[in-house]
């Protein structure tokens, strides 16, 4: 549903938007204070929803104080002005931070026994979660189906992300930055904040809008290339920062196309309603589908990892143990280097360089090589090996240009190297 506070030109109406802020009981509740100033100071208009168990950890009189709202709890509060039904049917966004299984649970069932849940089940406006909860807590099939469900039904996820956790335990499951939180927001609210800031000290709300207009094509995932009918060739890429690339850029915007190479459903389920997706699996399938989105994007982002080889002797039944075998590779064919190549004027071509580096040269030396052979228009350089680059871990990207020449860094998240990338797209456009 469009939300009221959506506004093509990037600044608020004279209306100030919405947002219905529903906390619940988690330790990362005290965090969601910040994203209340932080949205408060944009413009926002705040209305705190906090669950009874969430009063264990942040109480009522802190979310008067900082939304500067009443503030209700129950279900027959405020019975004469019908909070319960209001307080959902008014918002033009609702953000549930931290997002606790049991909440998620919840709202996924279609449960209404206290005011959040109630006004979540009225409210038609764009629903975002924030979970914050411990690994197997998230990892539960129970959850993840809940999740899968959420989505289904237009629920938007921030996070979770990977790090420190309650205690000494660390792992997927921690809420995301407050900075992260609120600009999410704000981007899907399509609204620019005037004065808010971040952590980084950068408007929160400045990136909104910046990418309208734009058409995004984006590969993400890895490739696979057959040596029988059950094997094949394979990477370690999880497919993640191509996600996160193509969400990005929808909340900045952009009308976005994402071809997916093999994404584990896990991560293919947080791709934003809105993202047209299109699924490859063999490098060669893959560089048929850029190719063809690349007569009508603006921009192509190559982030999917490509398998240099492929097998030419490809067997047609299974190979069995104890039979002869010696597999024949080829080289793929170089998909970036001819998207570049035969890139229209004025399009840009993003590259991705996963480096190592060794005992000669460092991984930041290969990836500018790369940067100067391939000619794509930027480069992101990004760290791989244990702990690095795959998956869902923090991320250290160095963007450069085609002479390798570097233009920005980002470390963090891959959200944050997300946004980082596509303001370095934006920029490179005004150039």
């Amino acid at each position: 549903m469009e939300s009221r506070a959506s506004h093509p030109g990037g600044s608020f109406p004279s209306t100030p938007p919405r947002v219905l802020v529903g906390v619940c009981g988690g330790i990362a509740a005290y965090k969601v204070a910040t994203v209340v100033r932080l949205l408060r100071k944009a413009g926002v208009d705040v209305r705190v929803v906090p669950t009874p168990a969430s009063l264990d950890f942040v109480g009522i009189t802190t979310w008067k104080a900082l939304s500067g709202q009443p503030v209700y709890v129950h279900t027959p509060e405020g019975a004469e002005n019908v909070v319960h039904v209001n307080t959902g049917q008014r918002a033009d966004l609702v953000l549930i931070a931290p997002a606790t299984a049991n909440t998620m649970a919840k709202v996924a069932a279609g449960i209404a026994d206290n005011l959040l849940t109630a006004s979540v089940l009225v409210a038609t406006c764009p629903v975002m979660m924030a979970p914050a909860m411990h690994t197997e807590m998230w990892n539960n099939a129970a959850t993840q189906a809940n999740a899968a469900t959420l989505r289904s039904r237009g629920v938007e996820f921030i996070g979770p992300e990977s790090g420190h956790l309650t205690g000494s335990d660390s792992g997927i499951g921690r809420m995301s930055e407050p900075e992260t939180i609120a600009q999410a927001v704000l981007d899907r609210l399509g609204v620019r904040g005037q004065e808010a800031e971040t952590a980084h000290g950068h408007g929160v709300g400045e990136r909104a809008g910046d990418l309208a207009g734009l058409s995004i094509a984006i590969s993400a995932g890895g490739t696979r290339e057959p040596i029988d009918p059950v094997r094949f060739i394979a990477n370690l890429s999880t497919g993640r920062m191509g996600v996160e690339l193509a969400n990005e850029a929808l909340a900045r915007g952009a009308t976005v196309s994402l071809v997916s190479a093999n994404i584990d459903a896990s991560v293919a389920g947080m791709v934003s309603p809105g993202v047209q997706v299109s699924k490859v699996s063999t490098a060669h399938e893959l560089e048929a589908a850029m190719e063809k989105l690349a007569a009508t994007h603006d921009v192509i982002v190559m982030s999917a990892a490509v398998s240099d080889f492929r097998v030419d002797n490809s067997a047609d039944v299974k190979i069995k143990r104890g039979a002869p075998l010696k597999l024949s590779l080829v080289e793929n064919p170089d998909i970036l280097a001819g998207l570049a190549r035969h890139k229209r004027e004025g399009q840009i071509v993003v590259g991705f360089a996963a480096e190592t580096g060794d005992e000669h040269v460092d991984y930041l030396e290969y990836g500018r090589q790369k940067a100067r052979r391939k000619g794509a228009d930027l480069l992101v350089i990004n760290r791989v090996g244990a702990q690095a680059g795959f998956g869902d871990v923090d991320t250290t990207v160095t963007i450069v240009d085609s002479q390798g020449r570097t233009l920005s860094d980002a470390t963090g998240s891959k959200r944050d190297a997300a946004a980082a990338i596509m303001t370095a797209i934006a920029r490179k456009k005004s150039d």
